[in-house]
């Protein structure tokens, strides 16, 4: 029976090399002159520090330049509210959202069963969401409307077998 996972995936070396380029900008940029902007990177959240909230707009705009220059979807980048650090700076933190969490996999098992595809079923399975059919078709149908619905994160599809 041929089947397909969904899942939500961030490419973290894709995500470090747009960081390394943004920081690289940020020190050869003219406005970005004195004012000691940079981004750190952990596994699950950036962190964007400059001497001004305008600045960390800036190196924000920065730096979604980079991500979409390497195909990194926007919507896995959630911006947090700027905020106050030490010595009269501005910091702001950006996670990055990876994997399905129950709420929208409830929505995606929702969308699946409002098409009325004969066959098509679809059920959770911890971070991802594992689509299956009787026809190669119908699952084709199934990802054309996953791709048109707004979900609020960017989705993948593996893993498709027949």
């Amino acid at each position: 029976m041929p089947s397909f996972d969904v899942v939500s995936e961030v490419d973290l070396q894709e995500v470090r090399n747009a960081v390394d380029q943004a920081n690289r900008e940020a020190t050869t940029r003219f406005d970005f002159k004195n004012t000691d902007s940079h981004i750190e990177m952990t596994d699950t959240e950036l962190t964007l520090t400059s001497s001004t909230e305008d600045r960390i707009r800036a190196l924000y705009q920065v730096l979604e330049e980079k991500i979409v220059r390497r195909e990194v979807s926007l919507k896995s980048l959630e911006p947090k509210p700027v905020e106050e650090a030490a010595k009269g700076t501005a910091r702001q933190k950006v996670l990055l959202k990876a994997g399905i969490n129950q709420e929208t996999g409830k929505k995606i098992n929702k969308l699946i069963k409002e098409l009325n595809l004969k066959g098509v079923s679809s059920s959770i399975q911890g971070d991802q969401v594992r689509v299956t059919g009787k026809k190669r078709d119908d699952l084709q149908d199934a990802i054309a409307a996953l791709k048109e619905a707004d979900l609020g994160i960017p989705l993948q599809f593996n893993n498709f077998r027949d």
